[in-house]
């Protein structure tokens, strides 16, 4: 009989004790990767909708950069204002290499002449932009959107033929999807500034309410500076010449959804090493607990040959083999729970969410599983050396 089946029999034989074992194993692995998943893919998030609006510097009117933020991070639609003229003075600051103005919309709920309620709408100029058009350049060819064609976020999709979604009453035509991000651009909707007019004209007589899109206004103006400008004292400038206004260094967006994902980070961690800690001990005793049991049984083995090491070695493989079916099962309830309920971990929490690639989740599904197995074989392993030293006559006799 080797090792391995012998540890397999003692398993069997007791199964109260290796289910415990199992149990703690899978606590380890499915705490472990859970967190570090949702985590993980909170930050993945935060960075790409970071990297996606493409901007050294977000300008928006005074008192609403708390707004803003929300609007990008979970999706809650906005709408505020201010003077277009702006746009021209941010672009006359010497740090400014480009400024591209942005309009935020919103669509009706409730409404039938909108297909999709409650959705933020972000209108760019074609002309200046610097962060969806490229994009859509090199995926569409041409020139990009053309009026009346709209690119929706990852979660976007068409509510009837020919591609079309109806925003007040207008068919828009939905042309492509953006990658997903974890935030709220995936439920987003972006067009020209052109086809946001045509959508407000059209709302006079097809929508419940009329959509107004001030000539003279807009939401947002996005920066890009020269190269090697410092965005802080670029920053400064802005505020210094372009009045009621607040500049958002691109470095501090998200800054609330990174603190409260700091603190929750710190929460977890503290209850991630308890778990750990408790479970780990745990089963310290119930393995301590069997090698008392078993004493006699390892010493009938060591009478007929069996060495130190391959006693220790032997419940060193049990513990192994309940790490792995434990920590499993474990990982195995994680990486349900982390797609199944994506949506509740986002609103519960509070913080944008990103499922893992294949690769990064494979990744992460074997680091539990070693964290899992080092912890299990931790625990086994003072038990299993004080009993592999035991000799074998004073062990028989007991």
């Amino acid at each position: 009989m080797n090792m391995f089946q012998l540890a397999w029999r003692n398993i069997s034989r007791n199964a109260f004790r290796s289910w415990v074992v199992g149990l703690c194993a899978l606590l380890v692995a499915a705490f472990a990767l859970f967190t570090t998943i949702v985590m993980r893919g909170a930050e993945t998030s935060l960075q790409l909708t970071s990297d996606r609006l493409g901007a050294d510097i977000i300008v928006v009117p005074e008192g609403t950069a708390s707004k803003m933020e929300g609007a990008l991070v979970m999706g809650v639609p906005v709408k505020f204002w201010m003077p277009r003229a702006n746009v021209e003075k941010l672009a006359a600051i010497d740090d400014v290499q480009m400024a591209s103005p942005q309009v935020y919309l919103e669509t009706l709920t409730g409404a039938s002449c909108c297909s999709v309620p409650s959705m933020f709408m972000v209108a760019y100029d074609p002309a200046t932009d610097f962060t969806v058009r490229p994009w859509l350049v090199e995926k569409l060819g041409g020139d990009g959107l053309k009026q009346g064609e709209v690119v929706g976020g990852s979660y976007v999709s068409a509510t009837e033929d020919n591609q079309v979604i109806r925003v007040y009453g207008y068919p828009a035509k939905l042309k492509t999807n953006l990658q997903p991000t974890g935030t709220g651009l995936d439920q987003s909707m972006f067009f020209t500034i052109d086809t946001a007019q045509q959508i407000a004209k059209a709302s006079i007589t097809q929508a419940e309410i009329p959509l107004s899109v001030p000539t003279d206004q807009v939401s947002a103006v996005l920066i890009k500076l020269k190269p090697n400008t410092d965005a802080r004292s670029a920053a400064v400038k802005i505020y210094q010449q372009v009045s009621n206004v607040t500049p958002i260094i691109s470095s501090d967006l998200f800054q609330l959804s990174r603190k409260q994902l700091d603190s929750l980070l710190k929460t977890v961690v503290s209850m991630m090493g308890l778990t750990w800690a408790l479970s780990v001990m745990m089963i310290g005793l119930v393995f301590s607990m069997a090698a008392n049991e078993r004493r006699r049984e390892l010493g009938v083995l060591r009478a007929f040959g069996a060495n130190r090491a391959f006693i220790c070695k032997s419940l060193l493989v049990e513990a192994g083999l309940l790490s792995i079916c434990g920590g499993g099962i474990g990982i195995g309830l994680a990486v349900m729970a982390s797609f199944l309920f994506r949506q509740f971990i986002i609103i519960t929490l509070g913080i944008p969410y990103l499922l893992p690639s294949i690769d990064m989740l494979l990744f992460q599904v074997v680091g539990g599983l070693v964290l899992t197995l080092l912890s299990v074989c931790l625990a086994a392993l003072f038990p299993a050396l004080k009993i592999s030293c035991q000799d074998p006559a004073i062990a028989m006799r007991e």
